[in-house]
Formats: structure tokens, C-alpha cells, sequence
């Protein structure tokens, strides 16, 4: 998009407010209904989506950190893709979990976007923008996504991460904890920040 730096590339980063806790059940059920065919599987999801309530009685949520959330999640999710890169056309648009970013040579299109969006995410999934993570910057000025601080030729850890990082190796020092922190700091600009981790 940036043509190697000579021009530049907006990035517009957005977050969904209490997404986990705000799946709608029944959105969800239609949803996997679409795609699966087999009565027993469409059973087994019932029971473990209906297993948690984040809101007694509400039907809605899903636990955090499980592993079937992390998949059912991508199912719910995939109505809004299919929006963005189908019925919008946008090409250059990544989405993890309730963390996306688009990107575009316009910063006023990026602008006009967000209305758009929003309206889907609360019409068709019941979901809202989180407006205090909402931002459009340039990608030279670096975009917060994922824990990262992202450049277009590397990415350096974000301040709260490394605190997080130091805080729970004082607490567990453990050789697997350890190992696991240094194998997420090889995705990134860190070589100061593992010796520092390997010299404590």
C-alpha cells in the first residue's frame, strides 16, 4: 500500500466493546445452522454455548481463554468479513479475534468507514465499537495491534506488554514460562528486552 514507504498508508484500528461477554447466542446457533449439517454436532455446540451465561440469564457471552470460544468466535465473526471484503470490497483489512485494522490511501475514506461498520456490528451481530479504541494514524507512526507496536519494516513490544511480561516472570520463574515469553519476543524487534530477560 505504502509503495515501499514513498507514499503513505492510513490505518484504521477499531476494537469491539465486551466482546466475548456480548455474543449473542441465538445469533450464533443461525449462524453455525448455516454451515453445519449434522444434528449431533449442531447438539454438542448447543450444550456447550448454552453451558455459559456472562449475564445470568441474558444468552449471550462466551467464556474467556476457551478453546471452543476461540473457533466459535471465528464463525460469528465471519459474517462481518464477508461484509468488509465482500459487500465493501475492501482489500486490505486483517481481523484477529475483536481486534481488526483497515488500511487505505485515503484518511476521509477511513473516516466514512466507521458509521458503516458500526451499523452492521450492532444490526446484524449486536455488537458495538469500543470508542476509546478507536483511532485512524498514518502506519509510518506505528499501530498498536496485538500487543505489538507494528512499523512497516518492524515492530517493537508495546510498553504495557513488557510490564505484564516482567510481572509474571517475577512471580513464576519457571524455565516453561520463560521459554514461552522468549518464543512470543522472536516475532518482533526485542534483542535488548531478551537480554535484559536472560540476565535477571
Amino acid at each position: 500500500m505504502s509503495r515501499n514507504d514513498t507514499r503513505t498508508a492510513w490505518v484504521l484500528k477499531c476494537d469491539i466493546k465486551k466482546f466475548f461477554a456480548s455474543i449473542n447466542h441465538q445469533i450464533l446457533f443461525d449462524t453455525l445452522e448455516k454451515h453445519i449439517d449434522d444434528p449431533d454436532v449442531l447438539w454438542l455446540l448447543t450444550e456447550i454455548v448454552e453451558s455459559f451465561h456472562a449475564e445470568k440469564g441474558q444468552g449471550n457471552g462466551l467464556p474467556l481463554g476457551n478453546l471452543t470460544s476461540q473457533l466459535l468466535i471465528n464463525v460469528y465473526m465471519n459474517e462481518f468479513d464477508q461484509f468488509v471484503k465482500r459487500k465493501l470490497k475492501i482489500k486490505y483489512y486483517v481481523r484477529y479475534a475483536d481486534d481488526f485494522v483497515i488500511l487505505d490511501r485515503e484518511k476521509g475514506y477511513l473516516e466514512e468507514l466507521v458509521p458503516v461498520l458500526s451499523e452492521f456490528l450492532e444490526k446484524e451481530l449486536m455488537l458495538t465499537l469500543h470508542p476509546k479504541k478507536l483511532f485512524i494514524k498514518t502506519l509510518a507512526s506505528g499501530v498498536d495491534f496485538l500487543g505489538w507496536v507494528n512499523f512497516p519494516k518492524y515492530r517493537i513490544l508495546k510498553t504495557s506488554t513488557k510490564r505484564r511480561i516482567f510481572n509474571k516472570l517475577k512471580n513464576n520463574s519457571k524455565q516453561e514460562s520463560l521459554v514461552s515469553y522468549l518464543g512470543l519476543l522472536s516475532h518482533g524487534n526485542t534483542y535488548k528486552l531478551v537480554r535484559r530477560i536472560q540476565t535477571t
